[in-house]
């Protein structure tokens, strides 16, 4: 079967998941996190790519991506963040071959309605997978970064347009996203998100497929779940 031809949009976000090969540890010291991040940090710059929310669980990682105009910088993005961890690990263990499964997973943002939700989502994923209650004692979300102080060399995170409409002020839009990461998603919101990176589809409404349709030239329409395989 023919893989889906993934969906790449100008100035819009994209909620990407990436897994470790067979679903084995990536990261299994604060050393792994870090220097994760730090390639996430350089990056960044390198290709012009704006970094809304991270999570990086043990054996997968979420981002929020945003490419520019040029949408071809984002899947080189990846490709290289993924190739300078597997020869990290390959180095740092002694082995070869592939850390990664072939392909990541992606979905395009609608930016006004499942922008916010979207950075939630994967925020809580340490709150969902028991790890902590809190996602403030989780280091290695976005989330910290997002509600630090005024540390510059912490605030690398880039500011997207609906959290900068949370507040006039630093301390408003912290204080708005909290209220915002208190409040539990409807199992429908938490089911579209889920469901729509999974399956490579978009976070939207119809209204966004229209949006899309117009900038791609063809129906992106959210397809069923298909039957159940049988023995």
């Amino acid at each position: 079967m023919p893989r889906i031809k993934r969906v790449i949009l100008p100035n819009y976000p994209h909620h990407i998941i990436q897994r470790g090969h067979n679903r084995q540890v990536i990261f299994a010291q604060n050393a792994d996190f870090k220097k994760y991040i730090e390639n996430i940090q350089e990056l960044k710059n390198k290709f012009g790519i704006k970094v809304f929310a991270y999570c990086l669980m043990t054996n997968h990682i979420h981002l929020l991506l945003q490419p520019g105009e040029d949408v071809s910088k984002l899947p080189i993005f990846m490709k290289t963040l993924a190739g300078r961890t597997t020869r990290y690990f390959n180095l740092l263990e002694g082995r070869s071959g592939t850390l990664w499964e072939s392909r990541y997973k992606s979905s395009p943002v609608q930016k006004d309605l499942y922008l916010l939700a979207c950075c939630r989502y994967i925020e809580l994923n340490p709150v969902r997978a028991g790890i902590t209650t809190d996602p403030a004692t989780y280091p290695w979300s976005s989330y910290i970064t997002r509600m630090s102080g005024d540390n510059n060399e912490k605030e690398w995170l880039d500011l997207d347009p609906m959290f900068l409409s949370l507040g006039e002020t630093k301390t408003q839009r912290r204080e708005k996203y909290q209220t915002l990461i208190n409040e539990n998603a409807t199992p429908e919101e938490f089911k579209l998100i889920r469901e729509s990176v999974r399956r490579g589809q978009l976070t939207g409404n119809s209204r966004f497929e229209d949006i899309v349709e117009q900038i791609i030239k063809r129906r992106i329409e959210r397809r069923k779940q298909g039957r159940p395989f049988k023995n």
